[in-house]
């Protein structure tokens, strides 16, 4: 009778007592699958890295992988605790998401590509560990799409918008200021100087890294998905309003001291206070909502009190 070299290794280590014959079996198909998916995704992966280094918009994407495995190491008491149920469904995500990957890389369109990496991990955990532990692993999971660039056509339609409104509220509180002032689209017209709100002038940046922010802020201060999820939503009309009185004063200190207040490293700088005055309104915004919506207080809570000082 023929022993594979698989049987052989799990029947060396089961004997030294370094691991059971099961879980040896266990990491080493998980192994196996993490060497595939790797090279099934490096080269998605590789562009993916590339791109938070050259978009700004989504510097933060360096950070996400790392809090998503914070996310699921926190639940693993949780996730050891439950027994695995594989389930076969999650063969066909797989095979769908290599689909989509396949589309994307035919297409050059790299938001399917990376949207394939994630339904690959989700197809992955499903047919290994089953339904359960892929709910328990649902919000890591939906982290890991803040990593992602939003679609080049979808980007245009939000961006648009937001240079709009940025370059009205510049000109309302300009004009507010007593300083003479014309709009027309986003180009902002003074005396001595012209002022065009750009696409990096839009808000976008700061919209996209407070709803990040917003999002991780709400998980660890409140633990009623409504509460996060408004926490989450206040992040946009924090940093819509943030980046208007960023256009807003950069109007009026050029009208005061030239062009030189709207570019270099004063444009840069005022970027930095600004972002820094949003972070500091979203968290008076968390404050705010969880004194107007207070956690209610549990029961066991109430009575360990009366416990402890029984005892």
């Amino acid at each position: 009778m023929r022993v594979s070299p698989l049987e052989a290794a799990s029947g060396l280590l089961y004997s030294r007592g370094v691991f059971t014959s099961k879980q040896f079996r266990l990491y080493a198909v998980l192994v196996l699958l993490a060497g595939s998916f790797v090279l099934l995704y490096w080269q998605v992966l590789a562009k993916l890295v590339h791109d938070w280094g050259i978009n700004e918009n989504y510097s933060h994407g360096y950070l996400i992988p790392p809090l998503a495995a914070y996310l699921a190491w926190e639940r693993r008491h949780l996730l050891t605790s439950t027994p695995p149920s594989r389930s076969w469904f999650g063969l066909v995500v797989i095979a769908g998401s290599v689909g989509v990957l396949l589309v994307g890389l035919l297409g050059a369109e790299l938001f399917l590509s990376r949207i394939a990496l994630l339904g690959t991990l989700v197809g992955v955990i499903l047919f290994i560990l089953g339904w359960p532990h892929l709910k328990m692993l649902a919000f890591p999971l939906g982290v890991l799409l803040l990593m992602i660039p939003i679609p080049a056509i979808l980007f245009n339609q939000i961006v648009f918008p937001l240079q709009l409104v940025a370059s009205h509220a510049g000109e309302i509180a300009v004009s507010a200021a007593g300083i003479p002032v014309l709009r027309e689209g986003n180009v902002i017209f003074l005396a001595n100087t012209t002022l065009e709100v750009a696409e990096a002038c839009s808000g976008i940046r700061s919209l996209v890294s407070l709803l990040t922010l917003a999002i991780v802020f709400g998980y660890f201060t409140d633990p009623r998905p409504g509460v996060r999820v408004a926490i989450a939503l206040s992040a946009i009309p924090v940093a819509i309003l943030a980046n208007a009185l960023r256009v807003a004063g950069t109007g009026i200190a050029a009208h005061y001291y030239g062009t030189a207040a709207a570019e270099g490293f004063f444009h840069s700088f005022s970027g930095w206070i600004v972002f820094i005055a949003a972070f500091a309104m979203l968290f008076g915004v968390i404050r705010l909502l969880r004194w107007l919506l207070p956690e209610p207080i549990r029961p066991d809570a109430m009575l360990a009190p009366a416990i402890g000082s029984q005892q």
